[in-house]
């Protein structure tokens, strides 16, 4: 399968998927896989064990220029409110390494520091690693108009920074050893 066929760009937004909510845990970091990893490693591990009656939720996903955002539909008899998180609120995007069908990103709580913890990572189960990667596309087609709309504010000053990962998971296994902790 050519990479080419799974970019999403900023013509396919608002990208929309169903996936599974895999859930969130605080992070340690603003960007990297080394921030996402044990995160991950946790909530796959939480979602192993869940009872036999309880699954994940369902959600549906929508990747646009103002961000992502994601409501339960899980029991569709019950509307949930959904859940944004604004472009200028996430700092990272990746497939996932180990599980390549789960999509995960930091988000910076930086305006609701809810137990000190400024890095949330969200993750999602998606029905295939192809998704997970189109996911990883949409959100860098997002933060590439973000970024060329945004590169200065109205006074001058620059913009947070933020990243996504679009190398495969096979490449970031070939340069996870050459990450360090600075």
């Amino acid at each position: 399968m050519d990479d080419k066929e799974l970019v999403v760009s900023l013509k396919d937004l608002p990208f929309k998927a169903e996936v599974k909510y895999l859930g969130n845990q605080p992070a340690k970091g603003l960007w990297g896989m080394k921030y996402t990893r044990k995160p991950v490693d946790y909530m796959v591990s939480q979602a192993k064990n869940l009872p036999p009656n309880k699954v994940l939720s369902l959600v549906k996903l929508e990747i646009n220029l103002q961000g992502l955002k994601f409501h339960d539909i899980t029991n569709r008899s019950e509307r949930s409110p959904p859940v944004m998180f604004g472009i200028d609120a996430i700092s990272y995007g990746v497939q996932d390494l180990v599980y390549t069908r789960v999509f995960s990103m930091i988000v910076v709580t930086e305006n609701d520091l809810k137990n000190g913890v400024p890095f949330v990572c969200h993750s999602f189960v998606c029905r295939s690693r192809r998704e997970a990667r189109q996911i990883t596309y949409a959100l860098a087609a997002a933060f590439q108009e973000y970024g060329r709309q945004a590169k200065i504010d109205e006074d001058g000053s620059k913009r947070k920074k933020f990243a996504i990962d679009l190398r495969t998971p096979e490449e970031q296994a070939d340069a996870s050893d050459e990450e360090t902790e600075a």
